[in-house]
């Protein structure tokens, strides 16, 4: 079983869509029993807190419904549980940096580093911030991308 936690700032918008992602997708391709997977917040602000409307929206356009979800913070508990730590952009590693000072395991990734390098429009860059932008769309072709990579990066 590969347990993955998808991080971002609040664990409202990219995370949480990109856990829904990423389950639907493991599910649709027959792997689902595969993995354990949620998200988290680097910040304490939104805890508690249900998905942003327009990322449920967001979802829901995509034929993923009845994403419950609750905002929570990571915890130094979950790098010892979890097998992947994928944070959505560089200020979310400064972020997990002050919860989860060494990462000895390499257990900490950036979701779009796990695209192909020749993939220069992703690879390598920050997920889309639509708490900010307010672009919805540009946020799921990134995590929609990033995440079919690292499917199929688990599933080779």
């Amino acid at each position: 079983m590969n347990r993955i936690l998808f991080v971002c700032h609040g664990n409202i918008c990219r995370s949480v869509t990109a856990e829904f992602v990423f389950k639907d997708l493991a599910a649709r391709a027959g792997v689902a029993h595969l993995f354990e997977v949620d998200s988290a917040a680097t910040s304490r602000e939104e805890i508690g807190n249900p998905i942003y409307p327009m990322a449920l929206r967001t979802l829901e356009a995509h034929g993923i419904h009845g994403a419950q979800h609750a905002a929570r913070q990571v915890t130094y508990e979950d790098y010892q549980y979890y097998d992947h730590l994928i944070l959505m952009d560089r200020e979310n590693l400064s972020g997990i940096r002050r919860i989860i000072p060494d990462d000895p395991q390499g257990k900490i990734s950036l979701l779009l580093d796990h695209t192909d390098a020749t993939d220069r429009s992703h690879h390598g860059r920050d997920v889309a911030d639509p708490w900010y932008t307010r672009d919805f769309a540009a946020a799921w072709e990134d995590i929609t991308v990033g995440c079919r990579a690292l499917l199929q990066k688990m599933t080779v």
